[in-house]
């Protein structure tokens, strides 16, 4: 999912319980990802704007951003026809309720 114009971005998950080891097969991932929008600005606005703890809010607002990213780029996609509807009407829901306890950035 390649965009010309926007911010580029370096994804990483992996264990932080210390219970991973190099025999269960799993490595740690990371991809890059291009978005139109700042994904760590808005993890920051949900962060700020909703009564979710921090972690779960950055997890909402980049789950949410990775997903709905992939969505777009396969729009298409018969697989996406079912949820397309729902996503967009939660993420008007969620910048509805954003949108009134984050005061917009200064450029």
């Amino acid at each position: 999912m390649q965009k010309k114009a926007g911010c580029r971005f370096r994804i990483s998950v992996e264990r932080a319980d210390g219970d991973a080891s190099p025999s269960d097969g799993v490595a740690p991932l990371a991809f890059e990802v291009w978005s139109h929008d700042d994904i760590l600005a808005i993890a920051d606005r949900v962060r700020a704007g909703t009564a979710f703890p921090p972690d779960d809010a950055a997890a909402l607002a980049i789950g949410l951003k990775l997903f709905s990213g992939v969505m777009l780029a396969h729009r298409r996609d018969p697989l996406f026809a079912g949820v397309e509807p729902a996503i967009r009407a939660f993420i008007g829901d969620l910048k509805a309720r954003v949108a009134p306890s984050v005061p917009p950035a200064s450029d």
